[in-house]
């Protein structure tokens, strides 16, 4: 920062670069990138600062794809939904469900990532070990694997896989995150006795570890995808009407442990 540009330098970016008539992002011009580009390369392109193309961008927008909803039972719909009876707007019942996205509810993608670069840098004949250290840190839940509703299977994994190992095939990715999520996979399902399959987080952490992505954008990427599902039931909602709906009929009441 320098005297003369205290205030300019204040916020200092390499995202957009502007002034009347002219917008840049990324060092494009917009109207360059407007009618060329997919929604799912430009945010690509926004958050990471670099093209992506062919299979790796065919993966990132599966993986946004794969995780726009998952019904009124979880916490981010419910919330968006009950939060447009309640006379705000369409916006503020948006960041109502995205503010329920936290390290339980939409925080695995990202546990998921930074499991399977804990597995890759020790090597897949530490599996066990690695699984054991997890475990005894953060509890006996391993992200991305297992599912409360989807059982056997989440519909959604095998497909993300699939698509994984089409690219593999290509050399557009390597193929070793997938390789690691299903060790997983089989070494808990042995342990458990029962299958354990793959979950969508953990099938979309496998696509963004493949793409070379920090991990905390696992979590920022799904917020993005489950933001489409939020909006359509918070608009759905409102135009189906209803006051203060709660998360229950009014019929039904609570248990009260109080004298």
């Amino acid at each position: 920062m320098t005297i003369d540009n205290d205030v300019a330098d204040w916020w200092r970016t390499k995202i957009i670069d502007m002034e009347p008539g002219r917008i840049h992002l990324r060092g494009r011009p917009v109207q360059d990138l407007i009618g060329s580009t997919s929604f799912a390369k430009m945010i690509w392109l926004m958050v990471l600062g670099e093209d992506i193309s062919g299979p790796r961008a065919e993966l990132f927008e599966a993986a946004l794809v794969s995780a726009v909803d998952h019904g009124p039972q979880a916490p981010s719909i419910a919330a968006a939904r009950m939060a447009s009876t309640c006379g705000i707007g369409l916006q503020s019942a948006m960041a109502t469900g995205l503010n329920m996205l936290g390290n339980v509810h939409g925080g695995a993608g990202e546990q998921a990532v930074t499991l399977y670069r804990e597995i890759d840098n020790a090597g897949l004949q530490k599996l066990g070990e690695c699984l054991d250290a997890w475990r005894t840190v953060n509890g006996k839940f391993v992200p991305g694997f297992g599912h409360r509703f989807h059982k056997p299977v989440d519909p959604r994994a095998p497909r993300l896989l699939a698509l994984v190992d089409e690219a593999a095939e290509t050399g557009a990715v390597a193929g070793k995150f997938a390789h690691i999520g299903r060790a997983i996979e089989h070494r808990l399902s042995e342990e458990c006795g029962k299958p354990v399959p793959m979950n969508i987080d953990g099938a979309t952490a496998v696509i963004y570890a493949e793409l070379g992505c920090p991990a905390p954008l696992a979590r920022g990427f799904f917020g993005l995808s489950r933001s489409v599902g939020i909006l359509a039931h918070a608009w759905e909602q409102m135009e189906q009407g209803g006051r203060n709906k709660g998360p229950t009929p009014p019929a039904y009441r609570w248990t009260y442990e109080g004298i």
